[in-house]
């Protein structure tokens, strides 16, 4: 069983304290790997946060892909953070030779375009980057957004997160969001892209439990969207439907319940949005999960959400002072990070409910 977290913070913090809210919690490591995607970044790239920051990891051969690419379209280099490894004898880490943190300007073209253009610009330059990368074995990217930042290693969370140096608070890297998860994905192959939290045009899922429902997920998914690729990971499935139901069917974040566990029919009878629901129950079969499974996911405004699957097989808490909010697995990771909090404020989610944080920090909770 997996184990998953996030923070929400007035101010930005270090991701040194998305670690030690996942460190209580190792039984659900397994040693496998660590990902993390940043949101609203502070230190070194506070001046940018309009730009498009590329993360991506490779070997040399895909560094000078990435620039060939770049530079053939005219994306110029405004910023660089290269990390700077901590070796030491025996760390459990399957490093890449590099690691690319980059922000750009938007082609000149589209210096006075439409956000909606700059959105769909930057997804194709990730997935063209992501194919051209494959085809020669040469590395991976995550993510290409502004004011979003991925991270993601196999390997022992401890000895990836003392690698990249990220126990050391220095002030270079802060966010005022952090999802986190301390796993690789263990049920099928092991692979960089696999490790949650996923990310696609501003938004983020990780997710603990399984999907039994996947195949037929993603069989009915690759025709919905030229974004929803890979298929790594049954969690990606949450991804995908999550940024169906709020990106492309502009729907509110309520619904996304609705299609991913929906109400037996016998529920829906008498209820006054009774017909819509059984209408998005029939339109949107395939996207319906199964399984046991947790679900923390970040918008694009910041928002944090929550959700479990129909009958609260994996666990969840949140719970936060006033200055910010935490969502994880498990309660020790939540006394690890706020121990002073007003505990008898927690909040177990159950399977009926979605728990937003928004924005500002205010905690709410929707019955489906």
């Amino acid at each position: 069983m997996c184990r998953i977290g996030a923070i929400k913070s007035k101010a930005p913090v270090h991701p040194s304290q998305a670690l030690r809210l996942m460190m209580p919690q190792q039984e659900g490591h397994d040693n496998s790997g660590f990902a993390m995607v940043m949101q609203d970044l502070g230190g070194l790239f506070a001046p940018y946060p309009d730009l498009p920051l590329l993360s991506l990891a490779c070997t040399q051969k895909g560094t000078q892909l990435v620039e060939d690419y770049m530079e053939a379209r005219n994306f110029h280099r405004v910023f660089e953070w290269v990390p700077k490894p901590k070796r030491r004898t025996g760390q459990d880490i399957k490093a890449m030779p590099h690691y690319i943190f980059r922000c750009y300007d938007y082609p000149e073209q589209y210096a006075k375009a439409a956000w909606e253009e700059k959105q769909e610009l930057l997804l194709d330059a990730r997935l063209e980057l992501r194919s051209l990368l494959e085809q020669q074995q040469a590395g991976y990217v995550y993510s290409f957004w502004p004011n979003v930042l991925t991270l993601k290693e196999i390997g022992k969370p401890h000895d990836i997160a003392d690698y990249f140096r990220l126990w050391e608070d220095n002030g270079e890297l802060q966010a005022k969001n952090i999802v986190v998860q301390c796993r690789q994905n263990t049920n099928y192959e092991v692979v960089r892209y696999a490790a949650h939290p996923f990310f696609l045009q501003g938004y983020t899922l990780c997710a603990n439990g399984e999907n039994t429902f996947f195949t037929r997920n993603r069989d009915f998914q690759r025709s919905l969207h030229r974004g929803y690729i890979g298929f790594e990971s049954d969690s990606q499935n949450f991804l995908y439907t999550l940024h169906y139901v709020l990106h492309v069917l502009k729907w509110p974040v309520q619904y996304y319940k609705h299609v991913i566990t929906p109400l037996p029919a016998a529920e829906m009878e008498g209820r006054k949005d009774g017909d819509a629901l059984r209408l998005i129950r029939q339109s949107l079969a395939h996207l319906e999960i199964n399984g046991p499974n947790t679900v923390i996911a970040m918008l694009p405004d910041g928002s944090l959400l929550s959700c479990c699957d129909g009958k609260k097989l994996r666990p969840v808490v949140i719970g936060g002072d006033a200055a910010t909010k935490v969502i994880t697995s498990e309660v020790c990771g939540l006394n690890a990070v706020l121990p002073r909090r007003k505990t008898e404020e927690d909040v177990y989610p159950h399977e009926r409910e979605v728990v937003i944080i928004t924005p500002d920090l205010e905690v709410q909770r929707w019955l489906q």
